[in-house]
């Protein structure tokens, strides 16, 4: 019996609230941790993240099983789940710890990364350019307790949240889901 191969893959797209759902049922998915990576601090708090002060933004870190659901699977989940053209911030998150991006952990991830974005630039779905970079992933922080499976612990919270955002009506608009 062959013992199973995970690897990990890491996404900025906003709110980390919003990306786990997401991944979640898929199979292959192991374990979605949502946390903070990129920035200059070490063992952040989300006060320090959500205020900019850290340089980090928000993300989760996926473990997941290549042989059932894969690195380009999981991108195609990414694109979306977020606005690739917002420099900003994404929907009614503002601010430089809100800001998307892809943390490659091997150099196979960021050459997929880079072909899925490139394909997705020239596909026509968005007018604008895409912005969403790919960096190397550094030290995955993990974020405090009550924001691990938030769509689930504070369910209504979550719902209102982000029915508020804009994020549903901008993924049907590009997606139609």
């Amino acid at each position: 019996m062959t013992e199973k191969k995970f690897e990990k893959a890491a996404f900025a797209g906003g709110c980390f609230w919003c990306m786990v759902k997401p991944f979640k049922e898929w199979p292959g998915v192991q374990d979605i941790e949502s946390g903070y990576m990129g920035g200059h601090l070490d063992n952040p708090t989300y006060e320090d993240v959500k205020n900019g002060e850290s340089g980090h933004v928000e993300v989760v870190e996926i473990t997941f099983d290549p042989t059932l659901f894969s690195y380009e699977k999981l991108l195609e989940v990414f694109w979306q789940q977020i606005d690739p053209t917002d420099a900003e911030g994404q929907f009614h998150d503002r601010g430089s710890s809100y800001t998307t991006a892809i943390f490659h952990y091997t150099e196979a991830q960021q050459e997929v990364a880079e072909k899925s974005k490139a394909n997705l630039a020239a596909s026509g779905v968005f007018s604008k350019p895409i912005v969403t970079a790919i960096r190397p992933a550094e030290t995955f922080y993990r974020a405090e307790e009550y924001h691990q499976d938030y769509y689930i612990k504070e369910k209504e919270h979550y719902t209102d949240n982000r029915a508020r955002s804009g994020r549903t009506e901008f993924i049907a608009e590009h997606w139609g889901k």
